[in-house]
């Protein structure tokens, strides 16, 4: 062998161990584990491909209109995909068969094959993958491998097909998705453009929960393959060779092949709220880009989706906090969705046209404590988002008059309590975010100044009874729940924030004392939260375990909620009766894993519950004890909190309902030793520190909004015994306080914590 052999055999030597050493470092988006969480899970969470804030949420569906419908991990069937999974929102689902011809939808438990089949599928549950952009699973009945991926508004899909002489690919408009906010379809069309092109549309009303959300959903149909023949129903009735079909209710059309064995058709599809035109901008905008490929959509959103999730850097042992970390970081961007269309075109509460000049407008569930800290995860690692959802509100207070609570599909839901978009919108301008400080400043002040009413485009907006609370000073229990007082005097304390920046003092200093108006419902000596009736009165059968009252939660729960006054709160119930309560809380709540299932619904229940982390207006507790001279508390409760509430299997993802993203962000937060108790609002907003999960984080900033290029948290000594913080140091100055200022995350810089295995009773 000579020496010219030699090189060249060392070298491609260094080269396949290069490669070798190459395929087994991971990636950010290789940690998410999608199915985490997915048993007993709601309709807006599942195994779906999507982009970040995606309007096409692109997955599987295997229940009937049930509570928590939509995808059950613990079940091994399928009964087609579904491009919207958002909250009271569902549309489009495509399913390829091959089996007997059957267009009915039924439950999981109905049969596969034979008399009264369903056109659903058992699946081989190992060969069911998924990862953040893309889905695929083996369809047992018809043999059939399904793969699917999305862009922003587009999905696209990839069937695999056996051998057969006749092979569908079926469009259902009608089809099960979670009991009280399941859509029924108005009216619907379907048309031919060509053998590989249909356009169509479904005109369809949410509810009987979500009657004010009514959406007509635009679509555009794209085939591989030219289809032999298109064929229908609707309502029972069947017809062949269909240029179109029209009707409402139970509607939907099947696409006829002859297929080989191993022979992929691709169906892409584009949707829009606006008109099919639009449905078919979006589609040449995002989709013809890629020639219409479909593993290029994969590894497009795959990118997306390592770039955001690779904002943060994390260095530690545990590849099981790993994957729970980047899980949840997933989430925080998985759950809300983007409604306007490429151009900036989208449809407003009462379904007029209109257009934006920048941004994005986005959709969800209910801003209902967000500020614990999902606001915050997004206002660090990406302020874009925080940004276009002030441009969301404001282009609903211009075009329809209000902001909105729950902004699902852009209308005004009223969903849970407060107007808490608030929080969001003045925190923006507080972290130099956004620079319109009156233009937000004149749609938060309509939320606690004129009282909410009854939409005339449909729902609810603003805050209801605002007037029974200014004359009374709390909420009377004949008028409404005593947790009302304590959520308006939040929204005053927001508002007000957000008057002193703007320098308008006098309606700075109302809004500031009537923020204190919670005062007025907790009792002098039992010093809990109670109801009181008009005359001041205070509840004769008060129980504090009790849900009579309050809205998922009980009087235990609800006294802690105070996010603008911890200092005032402290003073209010004495530092001796406030740590010992709370910390009787948390040690009779760790069986339970912090949670309280029992509270998910408000019927007046009563049960024994202390901290529950599954609902928003306890997520503060652990954090607390910075406030009341025992921090050490704060790091031992959190750490416990992120260790059981917080699983990594189908079945244990959290303790309860994710709330799109809410759940995950107050993950991620935590891991990183931060915490936001009153939701970035404040002149100077501030974070809490408590114990992080990594040995070290590096948090990449935006250059558009911020000045620094990096944040990192170092913890020396950091293990799952050395969980305490024993010095810590901001830029090389000791702190004295266990809280820095956000400016201090933007400007760039290092947090070093030295941990230990005992309490740093003088740290701080």
């Amino acid at each position: 062998m000579n020496i010219r052999q030699v090189i060249r055999n060392t070298f491609l030597s260094f080269m396949f161990l290069a490669t070798l050493a190459s395929a087994t470092v991971k990636e950010p988006v290789d940690y998410v584990d999608m199915f985490i969480g997915t048993s007993n899970s709601r309709w807006m969470l599942g195994p779906y491909a999507q982009e970040p804030f995606g309007m096409v949420q692109l997955g599987p569906d295997n229940q009937g209109n049930v509570w928590m419908g939509g995808y059950e991990y613990a079940i091994n069937s399928v009964s087609g995909f579904s491009h919207l999974h958002a909250w009271t929102m569902g549309g489009l689902m495509i399913m390829p068969t091959t089996a007997d011809l059957a267009l009915s939808n039924p439950s999981s438990d109905s049969p596969y094959k034979g008399a009264n089949a369903g056109y659903h599928s058992r699946i081989l549950k190992e060969t069911e993958k998924a990862s953040p952009g893309y889905y695929s699973v083996y369809l047992y009945d018809h043999e059939v491998k399904a793969e699917l991926s999305a862009t922003t508004r587009c999905g696209i899909h990839r069937y695999t097909f056996p051998e057969r002489k006749e092979s569908r690919i079926l469009i259902d408009l009608l089809f099960p998705t979670e009991w009280d906010y399941g859509f029924s379809v108005k009216d619907a069309c379907i048309t031919k453009v060509s053998d590989t092109e249909l356009e169509g549309y479904a005109d369809c009303q949410s509810g009987p929960w979500s009657g004010w959300n009514d959406y007509k959903l635009h679509f555009i149909v794209r085939f591989s393959k030219p289809f032999s023949q298109l064929n229908g129903w609707n309502e029972g009735k069947e017809a062949d060779d269909i240029q179109s079909i029209a009707g409402k209710n139970d509607i939907g059309i099947y696409a006829l092949y002859s297929t080989k064995e191993g022979e992929s058709i691709t169906v892409s599809t584009g949707l829009s709220l606006v008109s099919i035109e639009q449905a078919r901008l979006n589609m040449e905008a995002e989709l013809a880009p890629l020639q219409y490929d479909f593993d290029r959509v994969v590894a497009q959103t795959r990118a997306k989706w390592n770039e955001l999730l690779g904002k943060i850097e994390i260095e530690g042992q545990d590849e099981v906090d790993k994957t729970k970390f980047y899980t949840n970081l997933y989430r925080a961007y998985a759950g809300k969705q983007t409604w306007n269309d490429v151009n900036g075109k989208y449809r407003d509460a009462c379904e007029n046209i209109q257009q934006l000049d920048h941004g994005n407008m986005y959709g969800g569930d209910a801003f209902w404590n967000s500020f614990w800290n999902l606001n915050g995860l997004w206002s660090i690692i990406s302020p874009r988002i925080v940004d276009d959802w002030v441009t969301t509100q404001l282009e609903m207070f211009k075009h329809t008059g209000w902001t909105s609570k729950g902004p699902a599909g852009l209308e005004y839901s009223g969903i849970m309590e407060g107007s808490h978009e608030t929080a969001l919108m003045v925190a923006a301008y507080q972290k130099g975010i956004r620079k319109d400080g009156e233009d937000i400043y004149k749609a938060v002040r309509k939320n606690v100044t004129e009282t909410g009413i009854k939409h005339p485009c449909g729902g609810y907006c603003g805050n209801p009874l605002l007037d029974v609370y200014i004359q009374y000073g709390y909420m009377p229990m004949e008028r409404g729940v005593v947790s009302k007082t304590l959520d308006y005097a939040y929204d005053d304390w927001c508002v007000a924030q957000l008057a002193f920046a703007l320098g308008k003092k006098k309606e700075g200093k109302a809004l500031q004392a009537r923020s204190m108006n919670y005062k007025n419902v907790f009792h002098p000596e039992k010093k809990f939260v109670m109801q009181r009736d008009s005359l001041g009165n205070w509840d004769p059968d008060f129980n504090v375990f009790s849900n009579k009252g309050f809205i998922e939660g009980n009087s235990w729960q609800y006294s802690w909620y105070v996010p603008h006054d911890i200092p005032g709160l402290v003073d209010l119930l004495g530092k001796d009766l406030f740590n010992s309560r709370l910390e009787e809380g948390f040690i009779k709540s760790e069986k339970h894993k912090f949670a309280a299932h029992v509270f998910d619904r408000t019927m007046g229940q009563a049960a024994e519950f202390y901290i529950n982390q599954g609902n928003e207006v306890n997520m503060c507790t652990p954090f607390l004890f910075n406030y009341s001279g025992k921090p050490w508390l704060a790091q031992k409760w959190s750490r416990a909190i992120l260790d059981s509430f917080y699983g990594s299997t189908p079945y244990h993802g959290w303790e309860g309902d994710e709330d799109e993203g809410q759940m995950g962000g107050w993950y991620v937060m935590s891991a990183l030793g931060l915490f936001e108790m009153n939701g970035g609002a404040s002149l100077r907003p501030e974070l809490e520190l408590t114990s992080p999960l990594f040995n070290k984080v590096t948090i990449h900033l935006d250059p558009d909004y911020y000045k620094g290029k990096t944040f990192t948290i170092e913890a020396r000594n950091n293990s799952k015994e050395n969980i305490y913080i024993q010095k810590a140091y901001l830029n090389g100055k000791e702190l004295k306080q266990p809280r820095i200022p956000f400016t201090a995350i933007t400007a760039g810089g290092v947090l070093l914590l030295e941990m230990g295995d005992k309490p740093g009773y003088t740290c701080f």
